[in-house]
C-alpha cells in the first residue's frame, strides 16, 4: 500500500503553542510522551543492556578458551551464564522490539501516537529500576544468581538475596511488557488511518498485534511462578520444594508454559520486519500476504502446546512425549510457509543488495539453519541424547541471535534514515554485515559439534578433547562483540549527530507505507490530521 498524504505539509508546520514541541534538556527524556523519544529510549536502553549481556558472554567465553580454570571459579561462571540470559532475554531483545513498535507503528497506521501517551512513558522508565536491580545482582551477598537464565528450582531456593532482586526485576519487567503490549493492541485496533483495514496493514504492526497478545497471556504466567519461588523462599510454601511434599518439575512446567510462547514474542516482530524490508529491495509486492498473517497467528496458538519439549528428560510418560514431539514439529508448518514466501518474493525480482537487505537475508538463511536444528531437537529421542549439551545452546543462538538480533540490525538500517534524517555510510553496513556474520557462524556453528560430541552446557570446565572447537568459538565470540562496538561507533554514533548525507523522505526507492509519506527525520508531531486512504487506489481521497 503506498499513499499520498491529504495534507503534505499538515505534520511539520511550527505551532504557535509551545506544548505541541518537546520540552527542552532533560525533561523532553524524563517526561517523554511522544512515541518517538519513547521509541529512541526503548532502543538505547536495549543496546545499553545488549553490550553489558555481551560482556559476560566475553567473560564466558574467556573462561572456556582453553581447558582448565582460567579467570573464575565454577559459581562465578553460572552467575555469568544465568545474568548473560536473563539481561539479554529481558533487558536488550525485548525492549529493541518495542522501540522498534513504538516508533514504527504510529507511523504505518498513520496515528499521531499510541492511545496511552503517558502509560507508555511509565512502561520505560519501569525498566530502568528493574535493569540496574539485575545488572547490581553482582554486588549482593553471595553473588548473583546462579541458576541458569530459566532460575530452576530446587537452586533458585537455595541462592543469596540476589535471587530476590531478580524475581523483582522480572516482575517490573513483565509489567512493563503488559502495559506496553496493552498500548499496541488499542493503538492498532482503534487509530488506523480511514481506510486501512486489518488486512492492509504492514506486516510490521500484524506481528506485533499478535505479540502483544501473547506478551498479555505468558507475562502472568512468569510472574505466577517467580512468585511461588518468592514464598518458598521466604514464607515457608513448599511448590517447589520436595521437603515440603512439593515438586520441582512443576516449575518446570510453569516456566516454560511462559518460556516456549516467550521465543515466538522475541522471533515474531523479526519477521515482520523481514517482510518489509524484503519487498523494498526485491521490487515485488509481498507474495501470501494473507497467508503470512494466517501463519503468525498460528505460530501463536501453537506456541502454547509446545513447551514441554524442553522437559523430555525430566520423566515423562511416552504418550506425553509423541504428544510434544508432534506439535513441535506441526509448528514448523506455518515457519516454512513464511521463509518460502519469502523466497517467493525474491523470485525474479529485481534485487539490489544495499545494507537491509543483507540482513534479511542473512536473517533468512541464518534462521533456517536454527530452525532445522530445532526440528531435530523435537525428536525426543534425539533431545534425549543432546539435552543441556552445547547442540542447544547452538541451535537457540541460530534463532535468537541470527534471528532476532539480525532483524534488528536490518531494520535500524532500514527505517535508521527516516528517524534522523541521515544515511548511514553504504560501505560500513555492509562490512558490519560480514563481519557480523562470518564471526558468528565461526562462534556458534561449532557448538553443534561440541553437542553431538557430549559436552555438557553451563560447565567451566571441560576435557581436552574439546578444546579445539571451543578455543574456535571463543575467538568468534570476541570478533563478533567487535563488531557491534563497531556499528555503534561508526554507524549509530554519526547518524545519531546527523553527520551523513541528509535521508530523502523516501531514500528506498520502491519502499511503500505511510512512514515513506513524511520527511526525514520524522517530525515530532506527525499525521495530526489522519490520512484518508483509498487502498483499492492507492491514492488519498479528496
Amino acid at each position: 500500500m503506498s499513499a499520498v498524504l491529504d495534507h503534505p505539509g499538515s505534520h511539520d508546520h511550527d505551532h504557535d503553542h509551545h506544548d505541541h514541541g518537546p520540552l527542552q534538556g532533560w525533561r523532553r527524556w524524563v517526561f517523554a510522551t511522544n512515541h518517538k523519544d519513547i521509541g529512541t529510549m526503548y532502543l538505547l536502553f536495549s543496546f545499553a543492556m545488549f553490550m553489558i549481556g555481551g560482556v559476560l558472554a566475553l567473560l564466558i567465553r574467556a573462561e572456556l578458551f582453553q581447558p582448565g580454570l582460567q579467570f573464575f571459579n565454577p559459581e562465578l561462571f553460572n552467575q555469568f551464564t544465568t545474568m548473560h540470559g536473563l539481561i539479554m532475554v529481558f533487558g536488550a531483545i525485548m525492549p529493541a522490539f518495542v522501540g522498534f513498535a513504538n516508533w514504527m507503528i504510529p507511523l504505518q497506521i498513520g496515528a499521531a501516537d499510541m492511545a496511552f501517551a503517558r502509560m507508555n512513558n511509565f512502561s520505560f522508565w519501569l525498566l530502568i529500576p528493574a535493569a540496574l536491580m539485575l545488572v547490581s545482582s553482582f554486588a549482593m551477598p553471595g553473588g548473583a544468581p546462579a541458576t541458569g537464565w530459566t532460575l530452576y528450582a530446587p537452586l533458585s531456593l537455595q541462592m543469596g538475596p540476589s535471587m530476590d532482586a531478580g524475581i523483582f526485576a522480572m516482575h517490573l519487567m513483565g509489567a512493563s511488557s503488559i502495559m506496553g503490549s496493552i498500548n499496541i493492541i488499542v493503538t492498532v485496533l482503534n487509530m488506523r488511518a480511514p481506510g486501512m483495514t486489518l488486512m492492509k496493514m504492514p506486516l510490521f504492526c500484524w506481528t506485533w498485534l499478535i505479540t502483544a497478545y501473547l506478551l498479555i497471556a505468558v507475562m502472568p504466567v512468569l510472574a505466577g511462578a517467580i512468585t511461588m519461588t518468592l514464598t518458598d523462599r521466604h514464607f515457608g510454601t513448599s511448590f517447589f520444594s520436595p521437603a515440603g511434599g512439593g515438586d520441582p518439575v512443576m516449575y518446570q512446567h510453569i516456566f516454560w508454559f511462559f518460556g516456549h510462547p516467550e521465543v515466538y514474542i522475541m522471533i515474531l516482530p523479526a519477521f515482520g520486519i523481514v517482510s518489509a524490508i524484503i519487498p523494498t529491495f526485491a521490487r515485488k509486492r509481498l507474495f501470501g500476504y494473507t497467508s503470512m498473517v494466517y501463519a503468525t497467528a498460528s505460530i501463536a496458538i501453537l506456541s502454547f502446546i509446545v513447551w514441554a519439549h524442553h522437559m523430555f528428560t525430566s520423566g515423562m510418560p511416552v504418550t506425553g512425549q509423541l504428544f510434544f514431539m508432534y506439535a513441535t514439529m506441526l509448528i514448523a508448518v506455518p515457519t516454512g510457509v513464511k521463509i518460502f514466501n519469502w523466497i517467493a518474493t525474491m523470485w525474479r525480482g529485481s534485487m539490489t543488495f544495499e545494507t537491509p537487505m543483507l540482513w534479511a537475508v542473512g536473517f533468512i538463511f541464518v534462521f533456517t539453519v536454527g530452525g532445522f536444528t530445532g526440528l531435530i531437537l523435537a525428536m525426543a529421542p534425539i533431545d534425549i541424547q543432546l539435552h543441556d549439551t552445547y547442540y542447544v545452546v547452538a541451535h537457540f543462538h541460530y534463532v535468537l541471535v541470527a534471528g532476532s538480533l539480525f532483524a534488528l540490525f536490518a531494520g535500524v538500517y532500514y527505517w535508521g534514515p527516516k528517524w534522523t534524517g541521515v544515511m548511514y555510510p553504504e560501505s560500513r553496513g555492509k562490512f558490519h554485515f560480514w563481519g557480523s556474520l562470518v564471526t558468528f557462524n565461526i562462534t556458534f556453528f561449532p557448538m553443534h559439534f561440541l553437542g553431538l560430541a557430549g559436552m555438557p552446557r553451563r560447565y567451566a570446565d571441560y576435557p581436552m578433547q574439546f578444546a579445539d572447537f571451543n578455543m574456535l568459538a571463543s575467538i568468534g565470540a570476541f570478533g563478533f562483540g567487535l563488531m557491534q562496538v563497531y556499528f555503534f561507533v561508526f554507524v549509530v554514533v554519526p547518524m545519531m549527530r546527523g553527520k551523513g548525507v541528509k535521508a530523502a523522505q523516501s531514500p528506498w526507492e520502491s519502499a511503500e507505507g505511510l512512514e515513506w509519506e513524511v520527511p526525514s527525520p520524522a517530525p515530532f508531531h506527525t499525521f495530526e490530521t489522519p490520512p484518508k486512504l483509498d487502498i483499492s487506489a492507492t491514492r488519498v481521497l479528496a
